[in-house]
C-alpha cells in the first residue's frame, strides 16, 4: 500500500504541533509495482533518530515555561517579561521554517540536519550560560534557528528514505517521543528547578544532541535535489523583519515605558509584511505562496487554526506561573499539575478518528472548539482552595478538545491543496503555526500587564490571571465564526463522514 500525499501532509503539520495524527483519516491506494524492496529495520531506525531530535525540541520547551518564574528571580526582571525567552525561540522557527526545505535541497538534507543539531546544541550551552533576559533572547534565537532546520528536515529525511507501505509505521515511531515530551516536561522541569538548578535544563541537550550528530551521520544517507529552486532573498529579508518585528513590538507593548518603541516596531513590521505581499504576488516561487489562501478549506484551516494557537500559546506561560505566583507552588508541584494537558492530548490518540467520521470536520471543529476555550476559560477560575483533582481534571479535558482541534485542522487543510503545492503549503501552514503560538504568548503576557495595571498591583494577582485567560480564551472562542463556514461534506474523502 502507499500513502496518498495529503495524509502525509497532515502528519507532518501534527508533528509540528507536537500533538498525534489522526491516523485512521489516511486515505490509501494500490503499492505502485516496481517498489523497491525495503529493509523493515532501516526506517525504524532512521524514525527514531528523528524522534530523538523532536523528543529534545519538545523537551526542552516544555520544561522551559515551568522554570521561568525562577529564572525571572536570578535575572532581576518581572516573571511577566519572561515571555520573550518563549517569544524568541517561536520568533526564529517562524522566520527559519520557510527556508528550511531549500536548504536541504541544496546542501544535502544529512548536512543540514546534522548542523541544525549542532546550533541547537550550542544555543543550548549559551541558555545554560547566560546571566541576563537579553543574552537569554539571543541564545534562544540561536536555538530556535537550530529547531527551525531540525524537525522539517526530519521529516523530509523520513519521507524520502522510508518505503511508502512503511509510512504510517515509521510516523508513530516518530511521534511517540515527541508526545513523551510534553509529559515529562513540566514534571522533570520542576524537579530540577526545586532541586538542582534552572541551568541543568540546557545543559541535558549537549549529550543527546552529540549522539544524534553520531547517529546522523552513520545511519542517514545524504539526499539533495537535482535542480533545488533558487532562494528567494528578498522574500525571505522581508518576510524576516515583518514577522520579527510585529511578534517583538505585540510583546514590548506589555512592558512599562517601552510603549512607544513598541508602536515603532509594529510599523516596520506592518510596512515591510505589505513590501513582501506586493514581492509575492510578482514573484513565481515566493518563500511563502500567499495565493494559497484562495483555496477554501486551507484559507479556513490556517485562519481557524491561528485564533486558537494563539490561545495555545498562551496557556504554557500563564499556567505554570499562575500556580507558582498565585497559588504559592513549587515548581516541582506545578509541573506536576500541568503535565495533565499533554495527557490530554495523548488520549486524542484513538478517539479523534472515530469522532471526525461519525461527526464530520465542521460539526467537530464548531463542538471541540468551543469545548477546549470554555476549558481553559476555567482555568481562569481556578483558586487555591480548589480540589487538585478538578483541576488535573479540567486541564486532561482541555488538553484533548484542543489537541483534537488541532488534528481536525491539520488533516482539513490539505484536501484540496494539490500535490504540486503541498511543499509550498506545508512551509506556509508551519510558519503560521509557530507565529500564532508566539503572539498568544504576546497576548497572554499583554493581558496580564493590563490586568496589573488596572488593579495597581505591581506582581500579578489571580484576578489577573482570570482576566489574562478570558482574554486568549476569547481569541480562540472566535474561531466558531470561521468553523462554521466550512462545508457540510467537507474533508468527507479523508474522514469517512457523510454528511445527512
Amino acid at each position: 500500500m502507499r500513502l496518498r500525499r495529503r495524509g502525509l501532509a497532515a502528519i507532518n503539520s501534527e508533528i509540528r504541533d507536537g500533538i498525534l495524527p489522526a491516523a485512521g483519516t489516511i486515505a490509501q491506494v494500490a503499492r505502485e509495482p516496481g517498489t523497491v524492496p525495503h529493509t523493515p529495520r532501516n526506517y525504524r531506525v532512521t524514525a527514531l533518530i528523528i524522534a530523538c531530535a523532536l523528543f529534545m525540541e519538545q523537551m526542552d520547551a516544555t520544561v522551559l515555561a515551568t522554570a521561568l518564574p525562577t529564572m525571572a528571580r536570578d535575572f532581576g526582571v518581572p516573571a511577566t517579561n519572561m515571555g520573550s525567552a518563549l517569544t524568541s525561540y517561536l520568533l526564529a522557527l517562524a522566520i527559519f521554517i520557510p527556508a528550511s526545505g531549500r536548504l536541504a535541497d541544496r546542501f544535502g538534507s544529512r548536512t543540514v540536519f546534522r548542523a541544525a543539531i549542532l546550533i541547537f546544541v550550542g544555543g543550548s550551552m549559551l541558555c545554560g550560560f547566560a546571566t541576563s533576559l537579553p543574552f537569554m533572547m539571543g541564545a534562544r534565537f540561536l536555538q530556535g534557528l537550530g529547531g527551525a532546520m531540525m524537525i522539517p528536515i526530519g521529516r523530509l529525511v523520513l519521507l524520502r528514505s522510508v518505503a511508502k507501505e512503511d509510512m504510517v509505521q515509521a510516523m508513530s515511531w516518530l511521534i511517540m517521543p515527541a508526545l513523551i515530551g510534553p509529559i515529562l516536561g513540566p514534571p522533570v522541569g520542576g524537579a530540577i528547578v526545586t532541586y538542582l538548578d534552572w541551568r541543568w535544563i540546557f545543559y541535558l541537550n549537549v549529550p543527546i544532541g552529540l549522539l544524534g550528530v553520531v547517529l546522523v551521520t552513520r545511519y542517514i544517507g545524504e539526499v539533495r535535489a537535482d535542480r533545488p529552486a533558487r532562494f528567494d532573498v528578498p522574500g525571505f529579508l522581508l518576510s524576516g523583519v515583518s514577522l520579527g518585528c510585529l511578534l517583538f513590538g505585540f510583546e514590548m507593548t506589555s512592558r512599562t515605558g517601552e510603549f512607544s518603541a513598541a508602536l515603532t516596531l509594529i510599523a516596520i513590521g506592518l510596512v515591510s509584511g505589505v513590501l513582501y505581499i506586493r514581492h509575492a504576488k510578482r514573484r513565481a516561487d515566493p518563500i511563502l505562496d500567499l495565493s494559497l489562501m484562495r483555496i477554501p478549506s486551507f484559507r479556513l484551516s490556517v485562519i481557524g487554526g491561528s485564533l486558537t494557537r494563539i490561545t495555545q500559546g498562551a496557556q504554557p506561560f500563564l499556567l505554570p506561573m499562575m500556580l507558582q505566583l498565585g497559588f504559592g507552588m513549587t515548581a516541582a508541584a506545578s509541573g506536576a499539575i500541568t503535565v495533565a494537558g499533554a495527557i490530554g492530548s495523548l488520549g486524542m490518540k484513538g478517539l479523534a478518528p472515530r469522532l471526525l467520521r461519525r461527526f464530520g470536520f465542521r460539526n467537530s471543529l464548531i463542538v471541540g472548539g468551543i469545548c477546549a476555550s470554555a476549558g481553559y476559560a476555567v482555568c481562569g477560575l481556578f483558586r487555591p482552595d480548589w480540589p487538585i483533582p478538578v483541576i488535573f481534571g479540567v486541564l486532561m479535558l482541555s488538553g484533548f478538545f484542543m489537541s483534537f482541534q488541532f488534528s481536525a485542522y491539520n488533516t482539513i487543510a490539505y484536501d484540496e491543496i494539490p500535490s504540486t503545492r503541498m511543499s509550498s503549503a506545508t512551509s506556509f501552514y508551519a510558519t503560521f503555526q509557530q507565529l500564532m503560538l508566539s503572539l498568544g504568548i504576546c497576548v497572554g503576557a499583554a493581558s496580564l500587564h493590563v490586568g496589573m495595571l488596572g488593579s495597581g498591583h505591581v506582581n500579578p494577582a489571580l484576578r489577573d490571571f482570570t482576566l489574562a485567560f478570558f482574554v486568549v480564551t476569547a481569541v480562540s472562542a472566535s474561531a466558531t465564526i470561521w468553523n462554521r463556514r466550512f462545508a457540510a461534506d467537507a474533508g468527507a474523502e479523508l474522514s469517512g463522514h457523510r454528511a445527512g
